[in-house]
């Protein structure tokens, strides 16, 4: 469990009291207050990070997602009432910008799964240490969190088994240049923004560039969305499984 190191003062709602000083503004859902407590203290240890409000259970997450506009959601997967894949799908249906990480005691693969594609951008363990904390809210708001290789082709074989990919055109990719397309490929496979720029023989900074565009176009809040996007679309079938594989 996260450690607590401060006490930051509320209005007893959940909201904060004092103004936003931060670029980013962060919601807390966790029906445990010493869980809350814990996370809110590792993360105002960061200059550019405030929490903004906190939730005791998914519905009150959604409402204070309506009041606050936070940046990044930080969802317990059980809570009473509205759990935490629920609550993901209300806030992703009404906020497609605003990221959603799940906290979780467990890799439950299938679970996870089934969070991603609510609308999660990925995971953090509740036993996770206080800088991988900072890292898995840090790289999702700055767009750089790979989907999980595994959790990608658990996807794959997911959607074959439910539908063929629509083949008709689909009016956001028709927006994306030729090169972001091939960046979309890898970003379905997993691939980090360094194998990308191997892959393609671009800089880093190219493959950031495009990777913001991406998101853009698609109308996403990040690029594990994006890379959701394409699995559904077909778009990455080859590739995935072949690497996985690999790793076996």
């Amino acid at each position: 469990m996260f450690r607590v190191t401060g006490h930051h003062e509320g209005n007893g709602r959940g909201e904060t009291r004092r103004p936003r000083r931060a670029a980013y503004g962060l919601l807390i859902a966790d029906d445990h207050e010493i869980a809350r407590e814990g996370l809110r203290a590792v993360l105002e240890g960061e200059e550019d990070f405030e929490v903004v409000g906190e939730a005791r259970d998914g519905r009150e997450a959604l409402r204070l997602c309506r009041a606050l506009g936070p940046d990044l959601v930080l969802m317990d997967v059980r809570m009473p009432g509205m759990d935490g894949l629920e609550a993901t799908r209300a806030i992703k249906r009404e906020f497609s910008e605003v990221s959603v990480v799940m906290v979780t005691m467990h890799e439950d693969a299938e679970y996870l799964l089934e969070a991603i594609r609510a609308g999660a951008s990925g995971y953090v363990l509740k036993e996770a240490s206080a800088g991988r904390v900072v890292e898995v809210v840090r790289r999702t708001l700055c767009g750089e969190m790979p989907l999980d290789e595994g959790l990608a082709a658990r996807l794959l074989k997911r959607l074959a088994s439910e539908e063929e990919p629509d083949p008709g055109p689909h009016p956001p990719l028709e927006r994306l240049t030729d090169e972001e397309l091939e960046v979309l490929r890898l970003l379905a496979r997993g691939y980090t923004n360094p194998q990308i720029a191997r892959e393609l023989l671009f800089s880093v900074s190219t493959v950031k560039a495009r990777v913001r565009s991406v998101i853009s176009k698609l109308g996403v809040s990040d690029r594990t969305q994006a890379a959701v996007c394409a699995l559904e679309l077909g778009l990455a079938t080859s590739g995935i499984e072949d690497r996985e594989r690999g790793r076996a």
